[in-house]
């Protein structure tokens, strides 16, 4: 469903991804894992259209996505949910997911059942449908970017630190519904610092560092590499 050969990025004399490649199946969830500044937040940024690469190829159920704007790789069900959430603060929840309607719906499309889904698939986001984005928790704010992704359709949800700034019980919560999100067959790439919490849900994993990729496996086998457990684990 989601490819990348050989890509490279670089921000004026700095290189922040070289050679990098990577496979994901229809259907598959995959974690990508390395320390801040490895690269991974760039490559998600460069999936998504945001950021152009100097070399390399993406492709999205096998057709080159190098060429198309960053709103044409959604239309086509590539959606990225940011770092620290990006949502609309001062619009209600109900607003902030409309408004990821429109990546497929037109001005008079009946939009009432995706909105439903995702309310029955978050319904904290039902509770607090009326409230502006700003005065809600972090966990919530975290549920409004997720469901606002959905409200999309998406095909390949990239995901970038759904955990960042949470609580460990509600941090659990969130990669639950990420595991619910790929049990209905969206293929799924996250970035996590937390590479436990990460490769529960994943089936496989890729390390970044420095920009390249340094291994990769599946999530049993990552876990009990002895350098991956020492670099993030904490443990030797």
């Amino acid at each position: 469903m989601l490819e990348v050969g050989h890509l490279s990025v670089r921000y004026g004399a700095v290189e922040a991804l070289t050679d990098v490649s990577l496979s994901i199946a229809a259907g598959e969830t995959v974690a990508l894992l390395g320390a801040n500044g490895a690269g991974k937040t760039t490559l998600l940024r460069t999936l998504s259209g945001l950021v152009n690469p100097v070399s390399g190829a993406m492709t999205v159920a096998a057709k080159n996505i190098a060429a198309l704007s960053a709103e044409s790789r959604v239309q086509m069900g590539l959606v990225h949910v940011p770092e620290r959430r990006r949502i609309f603060g001062g619009l209600t929840v109900e607003e902030n997911l409309k408004v990821a309607a429109s990546a497929w719906a037109g001005l008079n499309a009946d939009i009432s059942p995706d909105l439903k889904g995702v309310y029955a698939f978050l319904p904290r986001l039902d509770e607090r449908r009326d409230q502006r984005g700003w005065s809600l928790s972090g966990g919530e704010q975290q549920m409004l970017a997720i469901g606002r992704a959905l409200m999309a359709r998406p095909k390949v949800l990239l995901l970038d630190e759904p955990s960042l700034g949470l609580a460990p019980k509600i941090a659990l919560d969130v990669f639950a519904r990420i595991a619910d999100i790929a049990s209905r067959g969206v293929t799924v790439l996250v970035v996590e610092q937390n590479t436990a919490l990460a490769l529960k849900v994943a089936t496989r994993g890729y390390v970044l560092e420095t920009g390249r990729i340094v291994a990769a496996g599946t999530s049993a086998a990552l876990l009990s590499d002895p350098k991956v457990r020492e670099a993030y684990l904490g443990r030797s």
